[in-house]
């Protein structure tokens, strides 16, 4: 079995449920999933989809770099979307945190998601 540790960092919210922000085993880091909320006040970050996205960006960015990378060394994003009408902003919003190479990635609709956020994204990072 590879060796596991816990990613923790104040500067992303803390979990709200039974899981670690990361959990980095060996070079790979596998980011639990990240709603827009603000770290010190553990509130949606505004009600509209690009405000909520760079807030899920940053949070994510802040667990990265707990875990000793960076959002340029994710390899895999999943995005979930309560309206997929919202799918070209969160791709600018992409664009303008990520550069290129670009990870693997998946969009998907859902119903609902935690706090009522519009989005949340889950990643896997190699450092």
């Amino acid at each position: 079995m590879s060796n596991r540790e816990v990613i923790n960092t104040a500067k992303a919210p803390t979990a709200i449920g039974p899981y670690s922000q990361a959990i980095k085993a060996d070079k790979t880091i596998y980011l639990s999933g990240q709603i827009p909320l603000v770290p010190e006040t553990m509130a949606l970050a505004g009600i509209d989809i690009v405000t909520q996205t760079l807030q899920v960006f940053d949070n994510l960015a802040a667990v990265c770099q707990a875990a000793g990378g960076s959002l340029g060394d994710i390899v895999k994003l999943n995005i979930y979307l309560t309206d997929l009408g919202h799918f070209n902003e969160v791709n600018e919003v992409m664009k303008e945190k990520m550069s290129k190479p670009y990870p693997a990635r998946a969009a998907i609709g859902v119903n609902q998601l935690p706090k009522d956020s519009l989005v949340e994204m889950d990643a896997i990072m190699v450092i």
